[in-house]
């Protein structure tokens, strides 16, 4: 049996256009590649990302903050209702291989922390840059496009 290789989609769930058409790409990027997308499954990046994958014949994983499995987007084929509200960014995060992370806002943020945290690689696309006593932090890899992102996080 093939090992099924799980990549977490962050970003905000209210994004651009641009982030949107972005995140769309890598959910097709990551299906095209046999992986396994993970996300939060409600709307924004996620939903976009989700689109990319489930057009593209992928598997799409969303772990919901509520309770109840019909919030998630349309494109999601597994939702797992965790009931714990943002809490779920620690499992979005430390349930994938790699992260790639698609611009987003504070719930983002976190889910970067905790990949770091636990030795989880981050792929950046317009996303945060951190910086501590002044110095930037070279933590998350950066990518240009898509599929650069995708093909960093399936080496990893």
């Amino acid at each position: 049996m093939k090992e099924l290789i799980p990549i977490s989609v962050i970003g905000a769930g209210q994004c651009s256009k641009r982030e949107a058409r972005l995140a769309e790409e890598v959910g097709r990027e990551i299906a095209r590649a046999g992986a396994v997308l993970i996300c939060g499954g409600l709307g924004g990046v996620m939903e976009a990302a989700s689109r990319g994958a489930s057009v593209a014949g992928g598997l799409v994983v969303g772990i919901l903050p509520g309770e109840n499995p019909k919030q998630a987007n349309p494109y999601v084929k597994l939702a797992i209702a965790s009931g714990v509200g943002r809490a779920r960014n620690m499992a979005i995060a430390k349930s994938a291989r790699a992260v790639i992370a698609v611009g987003g806002g504070y719930g983002t943020l976190s889910e970067i922390a905790y990949a770091l945290q636990s030795g989880i690689p981050v792929i950046g696309l317009n996303t945060w840059e951190l910086i501590k006593n002044g110095k930037p932090q070279d933590v998350i890899i950066k990518a240009e496009t898509a599929a650069e992102a995708v093909k960093i996080a399936m080496k990893t």
